[in-house]
């Protein structure tokens, strides 16, 4: 019997990809494992977006290495690209796959130009990914995705909507329209839809059926994308999860600039926000928020603390700034010393986790949720993206309208209201 086990690092676009190739080895005959001890091949999805995911990867591979000595281990993924040399001394590593190659392992035929052909039928969590774009053609300067995954791809919106129709069929219910870059969806399609032009014509396809019974969320925007066209789009739709997570980086417009994202102003999420607040009175609200970028003054991070206190977040991803070898910023001038960057970046999770428990605090307090149970302990994710628990309910994969009671640390306790 040919066994296989899989570990991914990085972003859910990786997840995506993993499933997509574990479903292709089943189709050749292989057996996923959960214990790398019974592989007898161990596919590593890498990631290389900071220093820290690159020596996590070693760590890894170690260990799998000591857990299955006789195993032959694959790398592929963003790290495998930018360092497929040094990756392939590894131990146990028997080969090393670039992003650019990563579709070989599908073993699949051709596919359109540019675009890789992954598609998956299920997944292993409950919230299954559904991967709409890759790669990315801006290059701000701090980031080595354009290096790891090339110019930015989109797939086809006959294929993702028939992707959709296939998890929504197997049991899923709710998606997660995921890509590298969203902002850049379809400008390499015919007649050059947007990602709007996309999510339009997925509710137009699937409400009809499905509204009120399956959800659709969306995955990292830029506030360059958010207009009155989302706005519409997104006013519109019975389907999408009333929850948005911004890649807003900075609250100063010059660290914008230096950053390479000169192409929108802070204010603009602010703006947004508060108009869409006209359309979801409750709405969760993510960003990812990146400090002690080089020549970031202290009157700079303030504004970016001033503008986390501004928005109304529910969450946010606050990382110190990793210089990462072959992008423009790692050769700036004003690099910040490595303990400022964590005492910022301490400051502003502080402000984004008080947002975090009072956005909790209001949902506690209101009306019914509904929570997607993510596990047998009735843990999930409400429509706004809120951490929940649902008490009496095990069955996995299912949307539950329930009633919160209470906080239960972090996180609303919540029980399922009765069936009409």
């Amino acid at each position: 019997m040919k066994t296989f086990h899989t570990a991914t690092l990085g972003c859910k676009i990786n997840q995506y990809e993993t499933r997509a190739l574990a479903e292709a080895l089943e189709a050749r005959g292989w057996v996923q494992v959960d214990d790398p001890a019974l592989a007898g091949r161990i596919l590593v999805n890498s990631c290389a977006v900071t220093a820290n995911a690159v020596s996590d990867l070693r760590q890894l591979v170690r260990r799998l290495h000591r857990e299955s000595p006789d195993a032959a281990i694959v790398i592929t993924g963003c790290a495998a690209q930018i360092l497929e040399e040094e990756l392939a001394g590894l131990p146990g590593v028997e080969r090393v796959v670039p992003q650019s190659r990563k579709a070989e392992l599908l073993d699949a035929g051709p596919a359109r130009a540019g675009w890789q052909p992954f598609a998956i039928s299920g997944y292993d969590r409950a919230r299954p990914v559904l991967k709409v774009q890759d790669g990315c053609s801006h290059r701000c300067t701090y980031c080595v995705v354009p290096l790891a995954r090339g110019r930015s791809v989109s797939r086809d919106p006959a294929a993702v909507l028939a992707e959709a129709e296939r998890l929504l069929m197997a049991g899923f219910r709710e998606i997660v329209l995921g890509g590298i870059n969203l902002r850049q969806y379809g400008t390499d399609l015919p007649g050059r839809p947007d990602f709007w032009d996309l999510l339009a014509g997925l509710e137009r396809a699937l409400a009809p059926r499905w509204a009120d019974r399956v959800r659709l969320r969306l995955s990292s925007l830029e506030p360059g994308q958010l207009g009155s066209k989302a706005l519409d789009v997104l006013g519109a739709s019975r389907l999408v999860c009333p929850h948005l997570h911004l890649s807003l980086q900075s609250g100063d417009p010059e660290v914008l600039r230096r950053m390479g994202r000169g192409h929108y102003r802070p204010e603009q999420a602010l703006e947004f926000s508060r108009e869409l607040a006209a359309v979801w009175p409750v709405f969760g609200l993510g960003a990812d928020l990146l400090v002690g970028f080089p020549g970031e003054t202290a009157g700079q991070f303030g504004n970016t603390l001033a503008l986390a206190r501004a928005l109304p977040l529910s969450y946010a991803h606050v990382f110190p700034y990793s210089p990462r070898p072959g992008t423009p910023a790692a050769d700036l001038d004003g690099q910040v010393p490595q303990e400022e960057k964590k005492a910022r970046a301490a400051s502003l999770r502080a402000v984004t986790s008080a947002r975090k428990r009072a956005f909790l605090k209001v949902l506690a307090g209101g009306g019914p949720l509904s929570v997607l149970v993510e596990n047998a302990e009735g843990e999930g994710v409400s429509e706004h993206y809120a951490p929940c628990r649902v008490e009496g309910v095990s069955a996995v994969r299912a949307l539950v309208r329930a009633r919160p009671v209470g906080l239960e640390g972090g996180r609303v306790l919540a029980r399922p209201e009765p069936e009409a």
